[in-house]
């Protein structure tokens, strides 16, 4: 009574389940794909903004802040922070609020340098993307 063929069992799933099983899957797999040229044109392209955008930003939280610090110490009752010198409060208010201006007019600038530095540091490389792109 041997059995001369060997019985198998065969199971498909569907493709809703597919979907899950590769989604699964890819998870817990070694990254070896590697990205196509446009997905790596676009985040080289939106690195350049974000470095400077990052840079600009807080530059300009940073001088709102000291702007704030310089409008209280001429406006309200901060100046009894400064003890014996409470009379000087609006003159020291004034310069540390122009401070804060001067850092947050700095922004937009250092912006501007930053992409300019990124897209001349970063052009080699995008320029040979759309070369691959375009043919």
């Amino acid at each position: 009574m041997e059995n001369t063929e060997k019985e198998a069992f065969c199971y498909t799933y569907s493709a809703k389940e597919q979907e899950e099983i590769k989604t699964i899957r890819k998870k817990y797999s070694p990254i070896e794909e590697q990205e196509d040229k446009l997905s790596q044109l676009r985040r080289l392209d939106a690195s350049v903004t974000q470095k400077a955008q990052t840079a600009a930003l807080s530059l300009g939280i940073i001088g709102a802040l000291i702007l704030g610090i310089g409008m209280s110490l001429t406006m309200s009752n901060l100046s009894e922070f400064l003890g014996s010198f409470k009379e000087l409060a609006m003159p020291i208010g004034i310069i540390i609020g122009i401070a804060g201006i001067i850092l947050v007019c700095l922004a937009y600038p250092i912006y501007n340098r930053i992409v300019r530095k990124e897209r001349a540091r970063i052009a080699p490389e995008i320029l040979r993307l759309t070369d691959d792109l375009l043919q």
